[in-house]
């Protein structure tokens, strides 16, 4: 859309599982990547945490209309949003925090 004002974000989604075998969360990442389209995803990164193992941080930087960031909080009650934290929850069996950041870095 031309003309729409669009802002950046970084979306951390906290997983702690009950093993520290990253194969599990990977196939989820995997198998959940066609969401990342909702969020108009343009880059996704899985960590793991090594002094925890059983701690992972998945990360989608991702772009969007800053009128659908203003009403972020409303969005997050969206279906599609809570079907894919759902999703997580029962595929890791393990603990899903989510944050979302801005990058700060180079601006004045």
């Amino acid at each position: 859309m031309a003309g729409v004002e669009r802002v950046k974000r970084i979306l951390h989604l906290k997983v702690t599982l009950p093993s520290t075998d990253p194969a599990h969360v990977l196939s989820v990442v995997q198998a959940t990547a066609p969401f990342y389209g909702l969020l108009g995803g343009t880059r996704v990164r899985l960590l793991q945490n090594v002094d925890d193992p059983a701690r992972f941080i998945q990360e989608i930087e991702y772009e969007t209309p800053e009128a659908f960031e203003l009403s972020r909080q409303r969005i997050a009650s969206d279906f599609r949003i809570q079907s894919f934290i759902q999703a997580w929850r029962t595929a890791l069996g393990g603990s899903v925090e989510i944050e979302v950041f801005e990058e700060l870095t180079g601006k004045a």
